[in-house]
C-alpha cells in the first residue's frame, strides 16, 4: 500500500518556503533543475519537486530535493524547462474517442478541402458500411450549411454522415437519408429541425435532437472497440500534458469502462463523469445516479454529477437567446426545457447533494441556468454545491455578476473563442451583443471563478496549449485579428493556467488532492518546451508538452 504524507512546512529559502511531507524512505522521483510554477500563492515558484510513489513530498530548491534521493530514485534533469501541475480538462467528452477512427474535418477550410478528405477516406476503408466522422466548420460553408449532394460527390455509394465540431449538427448525404427514410414527408416535432430547401425536400443536414432520426441506423461500436479507443485516448491526453478529466456527457453504464481501464492500468487521467438528465427525470433517477457517488469517490474515477442541456448552438441559431438573431430576425431560438422542468429538476438533483452542469450558450439559456440555481438555494438553502454553467458564449450585462453571488462557476473552453471560427457566429449575434463573446474578463473581474476546458470532440482542438493561446491572445494561431477579437475579454497568462489546473481541481471538489504542485497533493506534473510566462503572448500557441507524470509515474515524454 502507498504511503499517506503528513504536511509540514519549514525552510525559508530563495523560492520561498521549501515544503516537505513527512514520512520515510526516498523519493522514488526528483525532478530538479526547473522553472516551477506551482500554482500555490504561498510559495508560487520553486527549481525542484520530489515525488514518492503517488504523492508529491516536497517543492524547493535544487539543494533540498536532490537530498531526498535515494539509490533507486528516478532522477529527471529538466534543464531550466518550466514546469506545472498536469491540464484538468473540465468538460470533454471523452465517449466521442472514437472518431479518431473517423474523418477527422477540423482543419479543413472549405468545402472543397472537406471533400478530399472525405473521399480519401473512403477509398482507404473500402469494407466500411458507413462512412463517418466530425469537425466540419460553418465558416467553412458557403452559406453556413452544407448539403447532401455536396457530401454525395465525395462518397456517392456509401451511407455517410459526419458531425459538425460541435456535434450539435449533423451532415447526410442521399444514401444515408434513404436508409434512415428521412423524406420530404418525414415530420420532426421535438428539439431540432430537419433542415429543407425551397421545396421542402430534406437538405442533408439535422439538427440538435433531430440527429436521433439518423443515428438509430447508424452501426453501433461494440464494447471492446469502445476500449480500444479509450484506450489509445487516453495515451493521447497524456501527450497533451492532461491528466484529468471531467466527462461532460455520458450514463451509468460508462462507469463500467472507465473501471475495466483502471483495473487494467490504462486509466492516465483522473475521470470525473457527470451523468446526463432529461426534462422528465424522476427523483428516483437521482437516486441511483447518487447512489454512484458513494461507490465512484476515489481520486481516479468519480461521480456525482448530473448534466443538462438547455439550449443548441450560436451557429445553429438553436441556442436561447433573449432577443432574435441578428441574421435571423424573428428567430431567438428556443430551449429544449421550460423553466418550470429546468427548476425541478435542478432543485431535485441539489436537494440530494448532486452537482449540476448546465450547458447554457446563449444569454437567455444562461438566465435560466441562473435562475434555476437561485430557485435551488431558495427552496434547499445554501450550500457548497459548486454548480456550474458550461460554455457562456453570451451573456446579459446584468447576470455577469450573478455568478459570483450564486457561488456559480463559469465553465467555459477558449478554443471556442477561435477568431477562425467566428465569422457565422459573429453574424448570428450581431454587434450589440459581441461586447460579451466569451467574456471571460468581465466574469473574473466580477469575481466568477473561471474554469477552463476543451468541450472536445466539440471543438477544433483539444489541446490545452491552444486554449491558452485563445485565452491569452483571442488571435488564431496566424496573429488574426491584430489586437484579437473582442480584445477587451483577454485574461492573463496565470488566469488561464490556472482555470486549466486548480480551478478544475475545485470545479470536483478535489482542490486538496491536486491542481497545485504541494506536499502531500497527488504527484501529476508536466514539463513544458517554453516559459509561459516569458515567452511572447503570440507565440504561446508554440510550446509543447515535453514530459508527462502522472500519478507519479512518467507516462509520456516526447522524443
Amino acid at each position: 500500500m502507498r504511503n499517506r504524507v503528513l504536511l509540514t512546512f519549514f525552510l525559508i529559502t530563495l523560492c520561498g518556503v521549501v515544503s516537505v511531507a513527512q514520512s520515510s524512505g526516498p523519493a522514488t522521483l526528483v525532478m530538479t533543475g526547473g522553472r516551477v510554477w506551482t500554482g500555490n500563492e504561498k510559495q508560487p515558484w520553486a527549481e525542484a519537486v520530489a515525488i514518492r510513489d503517488e504523492r508529491i513530498i516536497a517543492v524547493g530548491t535544487n539543494k533540498d530535493i536532490t537530498k531526498l534521493a535515494g539509490p533507486t530514485t528516478q532522477k529527471l534533469d529538466l534543464a531550466g524547462r518550466f514546469v506545472m501541475p498536469g491540464f484538468n480538462d473540465a468538460h470533454i467528452h471523452f465517449g466521442s474517442v472514437i472518431r479518431l477512427t473517423q474523418v477527422d474535418l477540423n482543419e479543413a477550410k472549405s468545402i472543397g478541402e472537406m471533400q478530399q478528405l472525405i473521399a480519401k477516406y473512403a477509398k482507404e476503408h473500402p469494407d466500411a458500411k458507413w462512412i463517418q466522422g466530425y469537425g466540419w466548420q460553418y465558416t467553412a460553408v458557403p452559406g453556413g450549411l452544407p448539403t447532401r449532394a455536396q457530401l454525395g460527390a465525395a462518397v456517392p455509394d456509401c451511407p455517410a454522415y459526419l458531425a459538425a465540431y460541435d456535434g450539435h449538427t449533423g451532415w447526410a448525404n442521399s444514401k444515408a437519408l434513404a436508409i434512415a427514410g428521412i423524406t420530404k414527408d418525414t415530420k420532426f416535432d421535438g428539439f431540432g429541425e430537419i433542415v429543407r430547401d425551397a421545396n421542402g425536400e430534406p437538405t442533408g443536414v439535422l439538427k440538435e435532437g433531430a440527429q436521433g432520426l439518423m443515428r438509430r441506423y447508424i452501426p453501433t461500436v461494440t464494447r471492446e472497440e469502445r476500449l480500444e479507443a479509450m484506450r489509445k485516448g487516453m495515451k493521447w491526453l497524456s501527450s497533451l500534458g492532461i491528466t484529468s478529466i471531467q466527462n461532460a456527457s455520458g450514463d451509468l453504464e460508462d462507469f463500467s469502462l472507465y473501471q475495466e481501464l483502471l483495473d487494467k492500468g490504462d486509466l492516465l487521467a483522473r475521470t470525473s463523469v457527470a451523468v446526463s438528465v432529461g426534462p422528465r427525470t424522476t427523483r428516483e433517477r437521482i437516486a441511483v445516479i447518487g447512489a454512484f457517488r458513494q461507490r465512484y469517490a476515489g481520486p481516479m474515477l468519480r461521480a456525482g454529477a448530473i448534466k443538462i442541456v438547455v439550449d443548441g448552438v450560436i451557429e445553429a441559431h438553436t441556442a436561447a437567446m433573449l432577443e432574435p438573431y441578428s441574421d435571423k430576425p424573428g428567430n431567438p431560438g428556443r430551449s429544449s426545457w421550460t423553466p418550470e422542468e429546468l427548476n425541478r429538476v435542478v432543485a431535485m438533483a441539489d436537494k440530494a447533494g448532486l452537482q449540476v452542469y448546465i450547458h447554457a450558450i446563449g444569454d437567455r439559456g444562461v438566465r435560466m441556468a441562473l435562475d434555476a440555481y437561485e430557485n435551488a438555494r431558495k427552496v434547499n438553502g445554501p450550500r457548497d454545491a459548486r454548480h456550474r454553467i458550461e460554455h457562456i458564449e453570451v451573456i446579459a450585462a446584468p447576470d455577469i455578476p450573478r455568478f459570483a453571488q450564486l457561488g456559480v462557476m463559469a465553465s467555459m473552453e477558449p478554443i471556442h473563442a477561435d477568431p477562425g471560427t467566428a465569422e457565422v457566429w459573429s453574424n448570428a449575434v450581431g454587434p450589440e451583443r459581441l461586447k460579451y463573446a466569451f467574456a471571460w474578463r468581465s466574469l473574473e473581474q466580477a469575481g466568477a471563478k473561471l474554469v477552463f476546458s476543451s468541450d472536445w470532440a466539440a471543438a477544433i482542438s483539444i489541446d490545452p496549449i491552444r486554449g491558452l493561446h485563445s485565452a491569452v491572445n483571442r488571435q488564431t494561431i496566424e496573429g488574426q485579428p491584430p489586437g484579437g477579437w473582442v480584445r477587451e475579454q483577454r485574461v492573463s497568462v496565470e488566469t488561464a493556467l490556472r482555470a486549466y489546473t486548480r480551478a478544475g481541481a475545485y470545479a470536483s471538489f478535489e482542490e486538496k488532492l491536486k491542481g497545485t504542485l504541494e506536499p502531500g497533493k497527488l504527484a501529476d506534473v508536466i514539463v513544458l518546451s517554453a516559459d509561459p510566462f516569458g515567452v511572447p503572448p503570440a507565440e504561446l500557441h508554440n510550446c509543447r508538452v515535453e514530459l508527462t507524470v502522472f500519478d507519479g509515474r512518467v507516462v509520456f515524454e516526447r522524443k
